[in-house]
């Protein structure tokens, strides 16, 4: 594997960490399973992390199919998805927990339902906007088919790292407490507002070349 390659793979892998943040959402994984079993808690986290992968494999391989659908440049899809990356990170630098990716009406829904796996663990809190939107706009930068396998590995990469997270979810809340997620979503926040800012600039330079 040549370093650029490398160096590409390990900046999606880094992203997707950012935006979606496992560390960032085991209060969320914890209260959502509080009643569950273990075996049920295990499926749920299955089930989350495989329907994750799924929609980041959609998004990498027919995001742009989509795009050109709806006649809508990546340009403007970048400084869309950057502004939007911006505000969650905002909201996790104060410590918020996804206000931004599911309002109260939509979260106070899906607890009724028998399964809270695919919605709302899956979608929107992990594979939200923002990672689609970052997934969208890597595979369109780097769409060969080897980079394109390259990803596919790494988002399988990531969602096995993100299983195991959740797998020791009550273990890690127990360790790290309260404090220590909000201080890890915190720094999250901040790389992935760093992120979204970098989408937004090249997004504005390829519409205004000009800017370059």
């Amino acid at each position: 594997m040549d370093p650029l390659s490398f160096s590409v793979y390990l900046k999606f892998f880094i992203g997707l960490t950012a935006i979606i943040n496992p560390l960032g959402l085991l209060p969320v994984f914890v209260s959502l399973t509080s009643q569950q079993t273990p075996q049920e808690r295990l499926r749920t986290n299955t089930t989350a992390n495989f329907a994750v992968m799924v929609i980041l494999w959609v998004s990498m391989f027919f995001g742009q199919i989509i795009l050109d659908a709806f006649d809508i440049s990546i340009a403007s899809f970048r400084i869309a998805g950057g502004s939007l990356i911006v505000l969650i990170a905002w909201s996790m630098l104060q410590g918020k927990l996804g206000e931004v990716r599911h309002n109260k009406e939509e979260k106070g829904d899906t607890l009724a339902k028998e399964s809270i796996a695919v919605v709302p663990l899956a979608l929107p809190l992990m594979a939200g906007p923002g990672a689609i939107s970052s997934t969208i706009v890597y595979s369109s930068q780097f769409n060969s088919a080897q980079q394109l396998l390259g990803m596919s590995l790494v988002v399988v990469v990531f969602c096995f790292s993100s299983w195991l997270i959740f797998r020791a979810a009550p273990l890690l809340f127990r360790l790290m407490g309260r404090t220590g997620i909000n201080v890890v979503t915190r720094i999250m926040g901040l790389i992935m507002m760093s992120l979204g800012i970098e989408i937004m600039v090249a997004g504005i330079k390829h519409m205004f070349p000009v800017l370059a």
